[in-house]
């Protein structure tokens, strides 16, 4: 009963008109596919999270900006040739092929940790020797558990086959956040891939608008009159017209006028056309992003918060945030120097101090300074007055 009442309905069609499905072109459709097209799995993962920091630059932004605020740090030993050995390593040991100090190593190691939730590094021994340190690429490492569910063994990848590697101890590996029973971390861009969707339809339906209203297009119309000589070349003039409308749109710069007889009219193609607004929209999807990044909008470019003092709490934060990301780098800067020092013969005891996060940390500590010795010296003048 349905396909008959279906099939009158298709019957009762004006003549000449029919309702077509046009599926959606490539044209129109951005060019990231792997965020529509993202299914679970460690490799999946990568590449969706290396696509979301090509295509998102607030989000490229936020995590080199997280990277740059984690500082310096330098190490102090007890020994004191123990600490000029420590610190000639620091600055000038070999990093990959292009790159020297350990602060180039973290700083690739931290970037690695907060886009894909986990970082792994090498340190590469000559003739016992510590002299060159790497960073793994996590597309050709897999991290497995054996038969005791806490220890982590770190293997190399060979087609399917995984090959525990030789050496575990010159391992440097990190993760953020991980999830209860997993081996691996949690990136710091989990939870942006639905939103970061919607955004880029719009700024890539922004571009397609912009293109078709933008880039003016004209249509050119002939109507021909009544009488039998104008519908018998109709065709004739119609081609005439748009011969000439085509050599005076291509005057190379010179402006050229169209002169036309009978009834020809001229509209630009998408001048009615509205194109949506989409301030509303993109500010609530970015507020999402920035959100789940921690960075203040105004270190982003984004001038959300407009008061000092709003300011300055969320710089508080960051700096919460920035000495949370140091805790979880301590231990492998300590397994790094630890192994450093015992390879070239040092028993000695060493520290890694870091140094301010920012200039307001800074003035902050020397303005609490300044009034824990206003106390002290009150205090002081008090006990002497009562004596």
């Amino acid at each position: 009963m349905a396909i008959r009442q279906a099939k009158k309905k298709k019957d009762e069609t004006p003549s000449g008109v029919q309702a077509v499905a046009v599926p959606q072109s490539a044209a129109n459709r951005h060019p990231f596919t792997v965020l529509q097209q993202y299914y679970p799995g460690r490799r999946a993962e990568l590449e969706l999270y290396s696509a979301l920091r090509e295509a998102i630059p607030v989000i490229d932004a936020a995590l080199d900006k997280t990277v740059h605020l984690l500082g310096n740090f330098t190490v102090h030993c007890s020994d004191p040739e123990a600490e000029a050995a420590a610190l000639q390593f620091l600055k000038n040991v070999p990093v990959g092929p292009m790159q020297r100090g350990v602060h180039s190593f973290m700083r690739t190691f931290f970037n690695q940790l907060l886009t894909y939730g986990t970082a792994v590094g090498e340190m590469i021994l000559t003739d016992g020797r510590l002299t060159h340190l790497y960073n793994a690429d996590l597309h050709d490492i897999a991290l497995c558990t054996g038969e005791n569910p806490l220890e982590v063994t770190v293997c190399t990848k060979c087609g399917a086959a995984l090959t525990p590697v030789k050496y575990p101890g010159l391992i440097l590996k990190s993760v953020l956040n991980p999830e209860p029973g997993s081996v691996y971390g949690t990136s710091l861009l989990r939870g942006l891939p639905f939103v970061s969707e919607i955004l880029l339809k719009i700024y890539h339906t922004v571009g397609v608008n912009w293109e078709r209203v933008g880039n003016v297009r004209y249509a050119v119309t002939y109507k021909p009159q009544n009488d039998a000589i104008d519908k018998a070349y109709a065709k004739e003039r119609a081609e005439q017209v748009a011969a000439q409308w085509k050599n005076a749109m291509q005057s190379g710069g010179g402006v050229k006028d169209f002169v036309a007889v009978g009834d020809v009219s001229i509209s630009t193609i998408g001048a009615d056309g509205q194109i949506l607004d989409s301030q509303v929209p993109v500010r609530q999807l970015m507020e999402q992003v920035v959100a789940k990044l921690g960075i203040p909008p105004f270190l982003l470019g984004l001038s959300w918060s407009s008061t000092e003092r709003m300011s300055a709490q969320q710089t508080d934060i960051l700096t919460s945030e920035i000495d949370f990301y140091r805790s979880l780098l301590d231990p492998t800067l300590r397994q790094l120097f630890e192994t450093f020092l015992h390879l070239e013969g040092f028993d000695s005891d060493f520290e890694i101090v870091w140094e301010a996060a920012t200039l307001q940390d800074i003035v902050e500590l020397s303005r609490a300074g300044y009034y824990d010795a206003q106390t002290k010296k009150i205090l002081s003048e008090l006990k002497e007055g009562h004596s």
